[in-house]
């Protein structure tokens, strides 16, 4: 009788079985095509709150019912980090647990003004876009729009996002078309565009802080930009943890053996908490209101445990005609950066500020 423990025979079991696969090959997509993720989140205050705490995400808000409905909710929403990364993570299953590098996400857009706990999501993705990449024949370059709702059907988030999945067989190249991104995540390097000579930083928090400092940045040769002091070290709840809990199932953040053999050599941060940690040292630092929209967001570099991810913000816009009365409407570009001042992500955000 054969004893299916013992070492030896169970390491030549393993060698003849056949592995069932999870996630999808370029191959399966078609421009067009809808996919509908059956797993969704029922979004909790207890995973909120989780989430908020570990990213640094302290708005009072999100967290006390009197800040909540003087700020205009019924109770204390959940935060639109979070939303993101619960609407994001079911759909790793279907697009992207195969591998491949997250090339950015754009036209992120928030359609409802709050979402509450005990939300049921429903989440969608649609193919935008796909195409072959000779300089990585091993890889094409798929873009979906991503949409979530509630169980109504009510539209809470959607976004496009793009990322470079692993083909069944490789392309025959003679290489030349880039993929807009290298091998460890970084986007195109060597352009040094000349800094101005001067780096501003607003006086307080308001929005009247951050449109004072773009006018007396206007003319001269400067620009309001600056640095938040705190940090926040990656450690086995933010990187393994935290995207488990919104069902992403992406290998790169919990399988350390598949992943020592990966050009990172170690798990990874889901992008989504390395940018809500870069967010949230941020707004540390300013009176958000609402959040708006982000645009054009790029991760630039593998984020490992131990690594430290720190913030950086440049001010683009403050205009004082959009928003309500109590809030004007700011544009920022930031840009998280680890321990030896490497770029790992950066995105265009617009957010309302509270007014003095």
């Amino acid at each position: 009788m054969t004893d299916w423990t013992d070492p030896e025979t169970f390491a030549r079991a393993l060698d003849r079985a056949e592995t069932r696969e999870k996630g999808h090959c370029f191959e399966d997509f078609t421009e067009g095509q809808t996919l509908d993720h059956a797993p969704g989140l029922r979004l909790s205050r207890a995973g909120n709150e989780q989430w908020m705490s570990q990213t640094l995400n302290h708005d009072p808000a999100f967290w006390r019912s009197d800040v909540a409905r003087d700020r205009g909710y019924q109770e204390p929403p959940i935060h639109p980090d979070y939303l993101l990364a619960a609407v994001m993570g079911p759909t790793v299953e279907d697009l992207s647990e195969k591998g491949g590098y997250f090339l950015g996400r754009d036209d992120v857009q928030y359609h409802a003004d709050a979402v509450y706990p005990d939300t049921e999501l429903r989440v969608e993705s649609e193919v935008v876009a796909k195409r072959s990449s000779s300089s990585r024949p091993a890889y094409g370059i798929v873009t979906w729009e991503t949409r979530g709702r509630d169980a109504a059907g009510e539209l809470l988030v959607s976004y496009e996002r793009t990322n470079m999945i692993p083909r069944r067989e490789p392309l025959e190249t003679d290489g030349g078309e880039s993929a807009g991104q290298s091998a460890d995540g970084a986007g195109d390097a060597g352009q040094q565009d000349s800094l101005p000579d001067d780096l501003l930083a607003p006086d307080g928090e308001y929005f009247e802080d951050f449109r004072d400092a773009l006018d007396r940045a206007e003319g001269s040769e400067a620009a309001v930009a600056y640095r938040h002091e705190r940090g926040r070290t990656m450690d086995d709840l933010t990187v393994a943890a935290l995207p488990l809990a919104t069902l992403n199932t992406a290998k790169q953040h919990h399988n350390a053996d598949v992943m020592a053999d990966s050009p990172s050599e170690d798990i990874v941060t889901y992008g989504d908490v390395t940018r809500s940690v870069a967010l949230g040292h941020a707004r540390s630092d300013e009176r958000t209101y609402r959040e708006r929209r982000f645009e054009d967001e790029r991760f630039h570099t593998f984020v490992t445990p131990g690594d430290t991810v720190y913030g950086f913000t440049r001010v683009l816009d403050a205009d004082p005609d959009s928003g309500p009365p109590m809030a004007g409407e700011v544009t920022f570009e930031h840009v998280a950066f680890n321990q030896d001042r490497t770029p790992v992500y950066s995105g265009r955000r617009t957010a309302l500020v509270r007014r003095r």
